[in-house]
């Protein structure tokens, strides 16, 4: 199980609401990248909460509805592929957690970010390098953007057939690839992300 470490830390130097934030699809070819914050009540307990990848789809869609109900606050935000390209995938991902952080209905004066940058949010926090297997506020976050954006996929596949994004989740598999190759790139597909295409194979 998770220990509120990092949260209790926090607490003990005088922050009273901790926001954890995570992203998902930042390695993708296609599709936006999703970050999500979430507060949770402190010391909660939530069976099997884990970092996203450690968990099945369905015990993540599980979570999903738990963390949803029990959060004292969350939000889901997303950078787009034009914002990807247009910035990088960096400072996109940045960008969408602090629209996650923007949303919330609960002000946080504390974040933990998963990864290691963190600069402007305008609030307090600290990176937390791989949070989210050290800190349930990170890893809910992990869960809510994992289960978001893999939806989004299901979405992609269905507006853009071929590329297998639903079961790929847009990573460049060698079906991915072959089918870029075959179809070309669709709308969805991140530019910077497939100068291969233009390169002698």
């Amino acid at each position: 199980m998770l220990e509120y470490i990092y949260e209790s830390k926090a607490h003990a130097e005088g922050y009273a609401t901790v926001c954890g934030i995570d992203e998902a699809g930042r390695g993708p070819l296609c599709g936006p990248v999703v970050a999500a914050a979430c507060i949770l009540p402190p010391g909660l307990v939530i069976e099997k909460l884990n970092d996203s990848k450690k968990l099945s789809p369905k015990r993540r869609d599980e979570l999903f509805d738990i963390i949803k109900e029990n959060a004292l606050s969350f939000s889901v935000a997303s950078a787009s592929v034009e914002e990807i390209d247009g910035l990088n995938i960096l400072e996109a991902t940045l960008l969408a957690m602090r629209r996650a952080v923007a949303g919330l209905t609960v002000k946080p004066d504390y974040l933990l970010v998963d990864g290691n940058v963190f600069r402007g949010f305008g609030i307090k926090g600290e990176s937390v390098v791989s949070g989210d297997a050290l800190s349930p506020s990170i890893a809910a976050a992990s869960i809510l953007a994992k289960v978001t954006r893999d939806r989004m996929c299901s979405e992609l596949d269905e507006k853009f057939p071929g590329y297998g994004i639903a079961k790929n989740k847009g990573y460049g598999t060698k079906d991915h690839i072959e089918a870029l190759f075959r179809l070309g790139p669709s709308p969805c597909h991140r530019k910077k992300f497939i100068r291969f295409l233009n390169e002698d194979r």
